[in-house]
């Protein structure tokens, strides 16, 4: 079976796919010192998120330094600039979200954590949610996070070594692509 290391790596999936649980085993797997980078804001009142990300606390064990960070995660990527270091940020979805919901320059916050992650000596993984595969959203205001989360996924994509898309709990490898280039 062919391996593919890789500095920087782009998991992207539906809900419930398996994409946290298969990013976190990556990084388990790895010898390296293990960062998680929680981008989810806590909302006490909300039993069901609080259970979830609860469930992601337990889940990791005493190897994980967790750092929650709803913003600023290329200041998390800076400061943990080793190469003896894994960064699991998850997710860059509820990220986004952040973001929209602060009225904060989505594009320059993406630009400048493009430019972390490239400079970077760490491990870095990223989690993202795969939203376009579904029906055209009714809402105007879901349509437009659509659209901005699937232009996220894109430059992930491209600033990453490697994609792994996870489907029913099982990760396909997208990204490098040993198939010959598509042409007409």
């Amino acid at each position: 079976m062919k391996t593919h290391s890789a500095r920087t790596t782009l998991v992207v999936g539906g809900a419930r796919s398996g994409k946290s649980a298969f990013a976190q085993t990556l990084c388990e797997e790895s010898p390296f010192n293990l960062i998680y980078v929680a981008t989810s804001p806590v909302f006490p009142n909300d039993k069901e998120m609080t259970a979830r990300i609860q469930k992601h606390k337990d889940d990791r064990g005493p190897r994980w330094q967790a750092i929650e960070e709803e913003i600023a995660i290329e200041r998390i990527v800076k400061e943990h600039d080793k190469p003896d270091t894994a960064i699991l940020i998850d997710c860059a979805t509820l990220w986004l979200n952040n973001l929209i919901y602060h009225a904060f320059p989505i594009q320059d916050h993406v630009r400048n954590l493009l430019k972390a992650m490239a400079a970077s000596h760490a491990h870095i993984v990223i989690v993202s949610n795969e939203v376009g595969q579904g029906i055209v959203p009714t809402s105007t205001e879901v349509r437009q996070f659509r659209d901005l989360q699937g232009r996220l996924n894109q430059q992930l994509a491209e600033a990453c070594e490697r994609v792994v898309e996870v489907r029913c709990g099982l990760p396909l490898l997208l990204k490098p692509n040993d198939q010959p280039k598509i042409i007409l």
